[in-house]
């Protein structure tokens, strides 16, 4: 197989046999923050699939108010842990690698909703997306110990048996709440410009790799985009884009995953790089890239056909920009969810054989 997208690939201690990832996928399928037999079985049918990292769905990290939802999984109570060794397990007896995403919701989070409902919502400034007053906000000892909480779960994950970690620092949750201006209006040292709101981001990076050695990949996903608007730009410039990665950059960050919908879409007017392309030219590290990778529709890519018959926008652009250098990984999503075997039969050429993406997929562990 000539396709770059099964070129092997390797970073400190962490070596892949293809450049596909799965992308990190809410499921809400772990009763009581605990994943299950079921959800290791899930992950694994994908490692069988030849997927060459998987990335798990968000799991929150140890503060009160972290997650919204007691079907999600966690990251810090025993139980959860030794479900988590079980998916480790299951994974590396399939030969693959896997990574957990270390998540906090923040102020998408609901006061009442999770496993503590009456603990406050952490965010910046207490904002809510509409930015009325509807909290507190974070005091200097509830930053400190969620920084903490980052350190010591990816610090359990290296422990566990995980390959890499990731932090999800996008979508409009905690971590990228103190990025934006409109969430974070604070006047202290964790809010100011554009490059200061970077900080709390910055210190989680560094309390991970003081946990976890120098060789241990750390994956930071980020996105120009909240869930709250699909049109919000972080950076809207190169310049600004490179004065927010490289604060992440030095912190040691050694791949950066860019969360965009459309994997095709330019990121800046007059080039046709996209956010992982121009991450990977302003910070010279890794990145992932991913958007709709694997889908057909108005929004999608065009469905796989044959190799000669490709179109523009399908896999034979993927190729192409993998193969220039662009990005250096690709995470697929949904055409993952709807078939696990979906990077065996595009690497053997069973195109034909390719489950579509519907919503059902999104009601079992399929």
């Amino acid at each position: 197989m000539t396709s770059p997208l099964f070129h092997p690939f390797a970073t400190k201690s962490l070596s892949l046999p293809n450049r596909l990832v799965m992308a990190p996928m809410t499921r809400s399928k772990s009763p009581d923050s605990v994943p299950g037999a079921d959800v290791a079985a899930y992950y694994r049918r994908r490692a069988e699939g030849g997927v060459g990292l998987i990335i798990t769905e968000g799991t929150t990290v140890d503060r009160p108010a972290a997650s919204n939802d007691t079907n999600v999984p966690d990251f810090h109570s025993p139980a959860s842990l030794e479900g988590w060794r079980r998916v480790v397990a299951e994974v590396h007896g399939a030969g693959g690698k896997i990574a957990p995403q270390l998540w906090h919701q923040g102020m998408m989070r609901k006061t009442g909703t999770g496993r503590n409902p009456e603990a406050p919502s952490d965010g910046p400034s207490g904002l809510s997306a509409s930015g009325k007053q509807v909290g507190p906000p974070m005091s200097e000892a509830d930053i400190a110990d969620t920084i903490d909480a980052f350190g010591r779960a990816a610090g359990v994950a290296k422990e566990i048996g995980f390959d890499a970690v990731e932090i999800h620092g996008a979508h409009g949750y905690l971590i990228d709440q103190f990025f934006w201006e409109g969430a974070n209006k604070r006047d202290d040292a964790w809010g100011g410009d554009f490059v200061q709101r970077t900080r709390f981001a910055a210190e989680i990076v560094k309390a991970i790799r003081a946990r976890v050695g120098a060789d241990y990949p750390i994956i930071f996903r980020f996105s120009q985009w909240k869930q709250q608007d699909f049109t919000a730009r972080l950076a809207p410039t190169p310049g600004e884009l490179e004065r927010f990665l490289e604060p992440l950059a030095e912190a040691g960050t050694d791949i950066f995953h860019c969360s965009t919908r459309r994997f095709w879409e330019p990121e800046f007017e007059g080039s046709p790089l996209n956010l992982a392309g121009w991450t990977k030219k302003l910070t010279g590290r890794p990145t992932i890239t991913v958007g709709s990778v694997g889908l057909k529709g108005a929004d999608f890519v065009q469905t796989f056909r044959t190799r000669e018959d490709s179109e523009i926008g399908d896999l034979g652009e993927l190729e192409a920009r993998l193969e220039k250098g662009e990005f250096d990984l690709v995470a697929v999503g949904r055409a993952l969810l709807a078939d696990p075997h979906w990077a065996a039969k595009v690497r053997e050429g069973r195109f034909a054989e390719l489950a579509p993406f519907s919503a059902s997929s999104l009601a079992t562990l399929s």
